[in-house]
């Protein structure tokens, strides 16, 4: 059977599509699954077990390291692998921040949204991070940096259970954004600062908002490393060798 040229670009297409499908790091949905799974839906407790191995760098940051041995494997190979896995995984164009061949590095920063949402007494909160990925490729071995400093955070003044308009609709912070305020998601009302809030802060007013972001922010970072790890050892398909 000839294959015609459309023929072969809807192929190409269909597995293209396949492959995008598979490089998702995950949803906001998905990990908070891939949380509980690891760490139980107890958001309180889980943080506070977690936190205990964290640690902060010197601009009060959240910061994961891990090193990725790979025998055998050039840097040129390395690149290559973790280039394509970077690309296909994040779509938005402005998420590869730097991408230098020749000193082995890439950096990502993308957002991953609503990973904690809480209703409060006068406030709804949807919390959002976004981690800054760095990638140091080296013969034989990749070094992976996940940072987070700050919760980025909508807050709703006429979600909470007492948020109750006036007869102008108005509530006490108009300055801050109502349930269907149609702006720019991306204009956060707030930023925490991870280091100031639960569970490195006991007395927080957002415990509970925060002790799930927190788990989650981790999980994201596991997330993160298992998918670069798996890039490394067999590519982001599998079948990404010279043999062919």
């Amino acid at each position: 059977m000839r294959i015609t040229k459309t023929i072969l670009i809807a192929i190409l297409l269909i597995l293209c599509g396949a492959a995008t499908v598979n490089a998702q790091v995950m949803k906001s949905v998905d990990l908070e699954k891939y949380a509980k799974q690891r760490y139980g839906d107890r958001w309180l407790d889980a943080a506070a077990v977690i936190a205990k191995d964290m640690k902060f760098d010197k601009n009060e940051s959240l910061s994961y390291q891990e090193v990725i041995e790979a025998p055998g494997k050039t840097k040129q190979q390395l690149y290559v692998a973790l280039n394509y896995w970077a690309t296909a995984t994040f779509k938005d164009n402005q998420a590869i921040t730097l991408n230098d061949k020749d000193d082995g590095c890439i950096i990502i920063s993308s957002t991953i949204r609503n990973i904690a949402e809480h209703t409060g007494t006068l406030n709804k909160y949807s919390v959002s991070i976004t981690p800054v990925i760095r990638i140091d490729i080296k013969d034989g071995k990749v070094r992976v940096t996940y940072t987070v400093q700050n919760y980025d955070v909508l807050a709703d003044i006429s979600g909470g259970w007492l948020s109750f308009p006036d007869k102008d609709d108005k509530t006490y912070g108009d300055s801050k954004r109502k349930k269907d305020d149609k702006t720019n998601a991306n204009l956060y009302d707030e930023q925490w600062e991870i280091s100031k809030h639960y569970p490195f802060v006991e007395k927080d007013a957002q415990k509970r908002t925060c002790a799930k972001a927190l788990v989650m922010t981790h999980a994201y970072s596991n997330a993160i490393i298992d998918k670069v790890e798996e890039a490394v050892k067999n590519g982001l398909i599998g079948n990404e060798d010279d043999d062919w």
